[in-house]
């Protein structure tokens, strides 16, 4: 009897906190993974536009970019403009 009240017990513990790592997989998934499926051709094609539009101050649009995305808290933009970002200052 004591197997089936540590199986209860154990069963009360993962649905109370099945919320909280509910939410820290969404905000994994929505911060981490989802920027990184965004196209590599998106990315090079905002980054030579900025370029272009920009010149020598590309890097510091992106970084605007980034930075109005995380004030919206905007998980998939801020990510996808760090990559911006990071593909003008690598120069590719």
């Amino acid at each position: 009897m004591d197997t089936v009240k540590d199986i209860v017990a154990w069963l009360a513990i993962a649905a109370a906190a099945s919320p909280i790592w509910g939410a820290l997989l969404y905000v994994l998934w929505r911060n981490v993974i989802c920027p990184r499926l965004i196209p590599a051709a998106d990315i090079e094609r905002l980054a030579a536009d900025l370029r272009e539009r920009h010149g020598e101050r590309a890097a510091e649009a992106a970084s605007a970019g980034e930075f109005q995305a995380w004030r919206h808290s905007d998980g998939v933009a801020q990510g996808k403009w760090r990559r911006v970002r990071r593909q003008i200052e690598r120069g590719g």
